[in-house]
C-alpha cells in the first residue's frame, strides 16, 4: 500500500498516551474525509505512521477506535455548552452563549462535529447511544435552568430544552453547509435572537432580568 499523502513519518517512539492521541487525530482524518465504512485501518495506520499492530494495541478494531473519537468528541461539546451556561446568570446571555458553543463546535478544526451530528454509524447502538447521550445532557443542562427560572414541570422544562439543542445544532449545520455566507457572530446572534424570543415568553418565577 503506498503512503496517502498526509501520513506522517514511522520510528518514532511516543509515550502511551500521545500515541492514543496521534491515533485519534489520525483517525479523525480518515473517518472525516471516506465516513466510516469507507475508512480502512491500513489507512489510518499509514496516516499515524505506525504499523497496523501499533493501532491495534490501542485499539482492538475499527468501532472501537470510531467510539474512542465520538467519545471524546461528545464529552467536549457537553463541555462547552455546560461552560457557556456557567459564564454567566444573565439568562439572555446565557442564551447566546449557548448558541455560541454549537457554532463553535460545528466550525471547529477537523470537522470534528461530523462524527457526533452527521454519522454513517447513526443506526449502530453503541454510536446512537452516545450520541443521544450528549444531545440529552446538553438537553438537561438547560432544562435545569429553565426549571429553576419558571417551576415548569420537568418534562415540560426538559422538551424546551431539546427544542433549543436541536435549534441550535441544526442551524449551525446549515450555517456551514451554506460555505458561511453569513458571518458566524451574525448567524449565532440571528439564532440566539429567535431563541430568546421564544423562551423569555414563559413566565418567571424568579427576580431575575
Amino acid at each position: 500500500m503506498t503512503a496517502t499523502p498526509d501520513a506522517r513519518p514511522r520510528g518514532t517512539r511516543l509515550p502511551r498516551l500521545a500515541r492514543r492521541k496521534q491515533l485519534l487525530g489520525a483517525a479523525q482524518e480518515v473517518f472525516v474525509a471516506q465516513g466510516y465504512h469507507a475508512a480502512a485501518m491500513d489507512e489510518i495506520a499509514e496516516r499515524a505512521g505506525v504499523s497496523k499492530p501499533v493501532l491495534y494495541q490501542h485499539f482492538p478494531g475499527k468501532l472501537e477506535l470510531y467510539l474512542a473519537l465520538l467519545d471524546e468528541h461528545a464529552e467536549a461539546l457537553v463541555k462547552i455548552v455546560r461552560e457557556a451556561l456557567e459564564s454567566t446568570t444573565d439568562n439572555k446571555l446565557r442564551v447566546q452563549a449557548s448558541m455560541q458553543a454549537f457554532y463553535d463546535f460545528v466550525a471547529g478544526d477537523g470537522e470534528a462535529y461530523r462524527l457526533v451530528f452527521e454519522s454513517d454509524l447513526r443506526n449502530v447502538a453503541p454510536v446512537r447511544a452516545r450520541v443521544d447521550r450528549a444531545n440529552q445532557q446538553c438537553a438537561e443542562m438547560i432544562a435545569q435552568v429553565i426549571a429553576e427560572d419558571t417551576n415548569a414541570p420537568a418534562e415540560e422544562a426538559h422538551l424546551l430544552g431539546m427544542g433549543l439543542v436541536g435549534m441550535a445544532e441544526v442551524s449551525a449545520r446549515f450555517w456551514l453547509s451554506q460555505h458561511r455566507s453569513i458571518p458566524k457572530d451574525t448567524a449565532e446572534k440571528i439564532i440566539a435572537r429567535l431563541a430568546w424570543r421564544g423562551i423569555s415568553g414563559f413566565p418567571r418565577t424568579t427576580d431575575q432580568a
